[in-house]
């Protein structure tokens, strides 16, 4: 679960796209539906309520970055791949102000999807902006295929722990990682953090 900090600063000032939400319906419930999971089987495979999953999908609640990954985790995709589908004749390039970008609610972190929407490839580039203060903590587990990470800092520090080994990155600083395990991000420091997210997942964005 996330923690709460008193001296969180406050939200970036860039809003998510007005369809964010319905995009993420719209890509849950087909997702749920090619595999042919009910709410409840979903629900019990990523331990999220049913009740949630069903206001997720209805498009009438912002889910935070936990719940989306354990609903990544559920659905066997990648969390970037929530936001897109792959489409056979989609585009090899996106102009920044293209790029779907997406603001936790519970956090304040924001992530920029960088690489171009529905372009079917291995690779997914992903910015993140981490609040002075914030933590998230990634629990959905084991994953059926590993999906395999590499954490770039461009501005600020940040904090990963997993695999029982605590990091701390600076400017400049690259981290693997492999999804199988529980992983903390966190900015004990009073600034913000800037940071770059290289996923190579093979193709399990589908």
């Amino acid at each position: 679960m996330l923690d709460n900090y008193s001296n969180m600063k406050e939200l970036p000032s860039t809003q998510p796209q007005p369809d964010i939400n319905q995009r993420l319906a719209d890509r849950i419930s087909a997702l749920r539906a090619e595999r042919g999971l009910s709410l409840d089987a979903l629900a019990k495979k990523c331990d999220v309520s049913r009740s949630m999953i069903s206001l997720i999908e209805r498009g009438e609640t912002s889910p935070t970055a936990v719940v989306l990954d354990k609903l990544a985790f559920g659905l066997g995709v990648t969390l970037a791949s929530l936001f897109e589908a792959p489409q056979p004749d989609a585009s090899p390039v996106v102009r920044r102000a293209d790029q779907l970008q997406w603001t936790d609610p519970q956090s304040g972190y924001t992530r920029r999807n960088i690489s171009p929407p529905h372009f079917r490839s291995p690779l997914q580039i992903v910015e993140i902006d981490f609040p002075a203060g914030a933590k998230v903590t990634y629990e959905a587990g084991l994953r059926e295929v590993g999906i395999h990470q590499q954490v770039w800092i461009l501005e600020g520090c940040m904090e990963f722990i997993f695999d029982g080994k605590h990091h701390r990155l600076q400017a400049g600083d690259c981290l693997a990682m492999q999804e199988n395990q529980h992983i903390v991000f966190q900015n004990t420091s009073k600034r913000p953090a800037r940071y770059i997210v290289v996923v190579n997942t093979g193709f399990l964005t589908n």
